[in-house]
């Protein structure tokens, strides 16, 4: 497995109020939302990379009110409302 070493001073912590190990995971996580949000990398990869479980990733896109579907919810409104009319 490969790895990214990102160096950060002590201010970073300090300015969150973190320990290192909780700016570490908070790292991982936006790093693997962001490139699920470019479609870079599915829910399962982005969640690996993150080190959470499928499942939880899929919760946890609601904080950064991402939809795990890849559709925004006014888009699976609009699909729902299409779908209907058929």
């Amino acid at each position: 497995m490969s790895s990214v070493t990102i160096e950060y001073s002590p201010d970073v912590l300090w300015a969150l109020q973190q320990e290192p190990e909780e700016f570490e995971s908070e790292a991982r996580l936006l790093l693997a939302v962001k490139l699920y949000e470019l479609g870079k990398l599915s829910t399962g990869l982005a969640a690996k990379l993150a080190g959470v479980p499928r499942i939880t990733f899929m919760f946890l896109l609601n904080r950064y009110r991402l939809s795990p579907f890849g559709q925004t919810p006014a888009e699976l409104t609009e699909d729902l409302a299409y779908a209907r009319q058929r």
